[in-house]
């Protein structure tokens, strides 16, 4: 079995980035059966059910629930991180204050 990546492949999917996955050596006989069957690669095949895992992930009740809870937290860190800037750079870049005259009286007295 060939697992060359065919060129229309990055025509279809767009950018490609290769993942190794270990698998025991049953595991691979059968993927290789069942690829020789449907008449692809392996590495379609892997594919294919990554995407379909991945579909069903996205209505999985628990998958949602944790979504949400990841998402508060980064956008609780992400207006941590925008304060903390905030605080260090629009205090450096703001202008100095210049006293005015009821100010400068005030000092003098």
């Amino acid at each position: 079995m060939s697992e060359t990546t065919p060129p229309s492949y990055s025509q279809t999917y767009g950018q490609v980035k290769t993942l190794a996955v270990r698998v025991s050596e049953d595991l691979r006989a059968q993927l290789d059966i069942i690829a020789q069957l449907n008449d692809r690669t392996v590495t379609e095949e892997i594919r294919l059910a990554l995407e379909a895992w991945i579909e069903k992930s996205k209505s999985d009740p628990s998958v949602l629930k944790r979504a949400e809870s990841v998402r508060a937290e980064i956008e609780r860190e992400a207006t941590t991180k925008r304060n903390a800037i905030s605080a260090i750079f629009d205090g450096a870049t703001a202008k100095p204050k210049t006293p005015t005259r009821s100010s400068a009286a005030k000092e003098g007295s």
